[in-house]
């Protein structure tokens, strides 16, 4: 397969269980797209050929530039007729392919730029169920560039409304009561991924070395990621949030990917004391400076007057 639709597929972006993303070309816009098609072995599936298209329709409805945006679905013109839908393409590569490369500040900012995406769809009532760097692309013709979230094939409101109802997501970034239930969490498993994201952005490896579901299950519910601050530079409260954030009760997390990116974002601003709470005035250098001078010269005062 070639071409569907009017569409050329030039080469393979990326494939999963599920589909696989093209590069094409639409020569009647003559403009770059990527192709997502149905794999083939799931082609007789209903269940999983309604559940692909509902991810176009998804996206179609949550209008952002945060989220990839779908322009067109078809069927395949083979014996098969398998269904793709047509998005935008994304030129930058997906953040998977920025690992190790990130200064701390970039990480940081990056992951402040995934949770308020992330907070976009629990905002339409979605749960993306798997956010992981290869899902999060990047868009470098913007400046800054663009954060762009990807792939909602194993979103939470799909499942419901397809009954097609499986433990879906990455184990590295999989929230635990994700991997111990298909249903029954909220958006606080997508923090935890994003925290995730986060980590592995900032350590270059995982905060947790799952590779199965059940691994995450085995793992103990008062695990701690190992402490990465000090190694960056950065205050201690970047380890203290992290660390909540991958807690394994959701209670102990962010109650939201808001919430998680504001927290972040104060470990970007230059602040000595990036977490402290709202209202209360660091003072600074020369505000201390002045104060200094300024008792001195009262005290001088002060003392003249006495002496005479």
């Amino acid at each position: 397969m070639r071409q569907v639709g009017r569409y050329r597929m030039r080469r393979v972006l990326g494939s999963g269980a599920f589909a696989t993303v093209w590069l094409g070309e639409d020569p009647a816009l003559e403009a770059d797209v990527a192709i997502k098609v149905l794999a083939e072995n799931w082609a007789n599936n209903a269940d999983v050929r309604e559940r692909f298209l509902a991810e176009a329709r998804l996206l179609r409805r949550v209008d952002d530039p945060r989220l990839v945006r779908v322009f067109d679905v078809g069927l395949s013109d083979d014996d098969e007729a398998r269904p793709y839908f047509v998005m935008e393409y994304i030129p930058g590569g997906t953040l998977a392919d920025r690992m190790g490369s990130l200064s701390t500040r970039e990480a940081l900012a990056y992951a402040v730029a995934a949770a308020d995406a992330v907070q976009v769809l629990h905002d339409a009532g979605i749960v993306h169920r798997d956010v992981k760097p290869s899902n999060l692309l990047i868009d470098d013709r913007s400046t800054p560039p663009r954060l762009v979230v990807s792939d909602l094939g194993s979103a939470k409101v799909l499942a419901e409304a397809t009954g097609f109802t499986v433990t879906t997501g990455t184990p590295s970034y999989m929230a635990p009561e994700q991997a111990h239930q298909s249903d029954g969490f909220d958006g606080r498993a997508d923090v935890y991924a994003v925290a995730a994201v986060t980590y592995h952005l900032l350590n270059g490896q995982p905060a947790f070395a799952d590779r199965t579901a059940a691994a995450v299950l085995d793992r103990r519910a008062d695990s701690r990621p190992p402490p990465l601050a000090a190694r960056l530079g950065q205050p201690a409260a970047l380890d203290r949030l992290l660390t909540r954030s991958l807690s394994w009760d959701p209670a102990k997390r962010p109650g939201t990917a808001a919430e998680f990116a504001r927290d972040l974002e104060r470990l970007l601003t230059d602040d000595p004391h990036p977490l402290h709470r709202p209202g209360r005035e660091v003072p600074t250098v020369p505000t201390l400076v002045f104060c200094a001078v300024l008792a001195v010269v009262l005290f001088a005062v002060t003392y003249q007057l006495l002496a005479r």
